[in-house]
């Protein structure tokens, strides 16, 4: 899993409250469990005009330029500022997925639906809860200043501002260490691979008859 340590990056704004992980990511592309490949295909109904289908070419459909991903503007961003409930529905993990192959690693909002906010620990994204008041500021600043970034500490647990504002957000300090540290649920158990190994044997020793390998009838 990528580390996560400070970004400043470009803000796109989804102006969008309740978006659910189908509309993240539609039903038809969750025939993979790779965790890489999905993001031609994130938000998909609402970036092309024509059904997307596994396995079409990007290049070659029909785009929707009125959806703020398509913008000039907003290319490269890898801020998602959005509304609330951000990432309802149902539970799929392929939604942190084509946001992170999208090129996001961060999204801003004033809540999570909360099996999507884990999620995006699991997979390197930084989900950041602000207060409404906020994040209406920053649609507002993101609108009106073309190429808007912002820069997001996660050791100081900060989103700042071009123009000197500093906001804090929330944090275990166990997502924040594996953030930092670009770890995911396999990563940490690895980290204990000596511990792992001792304790094996030992319960070989202790126990060989569970790992007779002859047939008893």
């Amino acid at each position: 899993m990528k580390s996560f340590t400070t970004l400043t990056a470009r803000v796109a704004p989804l102006d969008r409250a309740n978006v659910d992980t189908d509309a993240i990511i539609p039903k038809q592309f969750l025939k993979s469990i790779k965790r890489s490949g999905f993001g031609p295909n994130a938000f998909d109904a609402w970036r092309y005009l024509d059904h997307g289908e596994p396995g079409m070419n990007p290049d070659q459909r029909v785009i929707n330029p009125d959806f703020v991903l398509n913008q000039p503007r907003y290319q490269g961003a890898q801020i998602l500022l959005t509304r609330k409930n951000f990432g309802c529905g149902s539970s799929r993990e392929h939604a942190p997925w084509a946001l992170d192959d999208y090129g996001f690693r961060a999204i801003i909002a004033p809540s999570f639906a909360d099996i999507f906010f884990n999620n995006c620990y699991k997979n390197g994204l930084l989900p950041i809860v602000l207060s409404e008041t906020t994040v209406e500021k920053l649609f507002t600043a993101v609108s009106t200043h073309e190429g808007y970034q912002l820069r997001i500490d996660l050791p100081e647990q900060t989103v700042n501002t071009p123009d000197g504002q500093s906001f804090h957000f929330d944090i275990t300090e166990h997502r924040k260490h594996c953030l930092l540290n670009g770890l995911d649920e396999i990563g940490l158990t690895l980290q204990h691979t000596d511990d792992i190994k001792q304790f094996e044997q030992r319960h070989r020793t202790s126990q060989p008859w569970l790992y007779q390998t002859d047939n008893v009838c």
